[in-house]
């Protein structure tokens, strides 16, 4: 499809930004942009969102490039669409819509299917009020009568507000099903670490660098591609580093300035993940020169779906590589890596480590030989520096967890014990 981008500038500080992420949002979705058009306003023309004056210029430019389409950096009203496509003659979409279409192009969850349909019958259902007149002419009906148009306007709906119903429901079923799945993870006490960030940050690219290093399975990897909004399925999976310590690592959607409001609460079940995390990576683009404002943006939707900002993050500045290791210094909760060529991702272990194991303590405990499950046990869980046997059992040096510390207390060796 042939799209020409309009951008109109109404004294926004990141318009500039916002118009280039456009361009990303359209190659995405597949469209070949032939043609781009700015204008700058005090204010929207609340017929047609744009001045007036360039529509005669959008108009040779879609007869010159033979442009299917229309896109807009900006949420169109119901009746300003109309109006243009009224005017133009060709099929005009908002950003909102450009985003739903890349939803609806990378669902392939259930779930995910299921969270773009509401979103899109959500943002189809105020649109068709523009349709009231065309139904009118369509059977003859008049400003004074009911005529079957409004008849069938009110039908159609109707038909969408029981369609989206019907979908909240079927995901209400699938949500039950991840707080059961959720409370299971929690009996077992594995802290959650959840990956967020801006689309295309590399967050599943992170993803698959832990799971290459400490999983070794293919099968687990998670889908990673340079583009827009490669991810949109919650991932999790578990981790275990040498030290026999665990997590929980969750892949989710990526963030983007202007997400439309009605994805956001689509998706909110799925991002509810986050808000049980024990820790969040904040993946940036430092190689993006917009990745301040991409910060921001991402700290806003936290936010706005509830994640409290107590939550301990660390912000992991990726694709360093672009830029040189060396002009970077990794401070408290702010480390420098390279995903795709795995590079200081022992750095951010290390920061992960001290978020998330701070009750690990080291001690010794003895065993006797009859109480080898228990060591098997602790050999599985804790990381044991040092065993010295002798006639009676093993005495081992170890560092753990509180709750096995506690569980094991009698079994704490002191150095005065003979």
């Amino acid at each position: 499809m042939k799209v020409i981008l309009v951008g109109i500038d109404i004294q926004e500080e990141d318009f500039e930004e916002s118009f280039i992420e456009l361009k990303g949002l359209a190659s995405a979705c597949n469209y070949q942009v032939v043609g781009t058009l700015t204008q700058k306003l005090k204010s929207i023309n609340k017929k047609f969102y744009m001045g007036s004056g360039k529509l005669p210029i959008l108009k040779s430019m879609i007869e010159e490039h033979h442009s299917d389409g229309i896109v807009f950096n900006n949420d169109l009203t119901p009746l300003q669409q109309k109006n243009l496509e009224d005017e133009l003659q060709c099929e005009i979409l908002d950003r909102t819509q450009l985003i739903l279409n890349i939803f609806a192009k990378r669902a392939k969850t259930k779930e995910a299917k299921l969270q773009v349909e509401v979103a899109r019958l959500s943002y189809l259902l105020p649109r068709l009020v523009t349709q009231d007149a065309h139904f009118e002419q369509q059977v003859g009906g008049n400003k004074n009568t009911r005529g079957s148009g409004e008849k069938q306007l009110e039908l159609n709906k109707r038909l969408i507000k029981n369609r989206i119903a019907q979908l909240n429901k079927d995901l209400a079923e699938l949500e039950k099903n991840r707080q059961t799945q959720r409370q299971k993870r929690q009996k077992n006490d594995i802290p959650l670490v959840a990956i967020v960030g801006y689309t295309n940050a590399g967050k599943s690219t992170l993803m698959n660098a832990f799971l290459e290093r400490y999983q070794k399975n293919e099968k687990k990897y998670v889908v990673e591609k340079d583009m827009l909004f490669a991810t949109l399925d919650t991932s999790i999976r578990h981790i275990k580093l040498e030290d026999n310590k665990e997590f929980l690592l969750c892949d989710t959607v990526g963030f983007i300035s202007k997400l439309p409001v009605g994805l956001v609460k689509a998706f909110r079940s799925t991002l509810e993940e986050v808000l049980h995390a024990d820790l969040i990576l904040h993946v940036l683009d430092i190689s993006n020169p917009m990745f301040l404002r991409q910060m921001m943006v991402t700290n806003q939707t936290l936010l706005d779906i509830g994640v409290s900002p107590n939550t301990p993050m660390i912000y992991v500045y990726n694709k360093a590589e672009r830029l040189g290791f060396e002009t970077l210094e990794t401070k408290e909760n702010h480390v420098f890596i390279s995903a795709k060529n795995r590079i200081n991702m022992n750095v951010l272990v290390s920061h992960m480590k001290k978020e998330l194991f701070k009750d690990y303590l080291r001690c010794k405990m003895f065993f006797t030989y009859k109480e080898g499950s228990i060591l098997s046990y602790l050999s599985e869980h804790a990381n044991i520096f040092k065993k010295e046997y002798s006639e009676t059992g093993v005495l081992i040096d170890l560092e753990c967890s509180l709750k096995d510390y506690k569980k094991y207390i009698d079994h704490v060796w002191l150095d005065h014990k003979n």
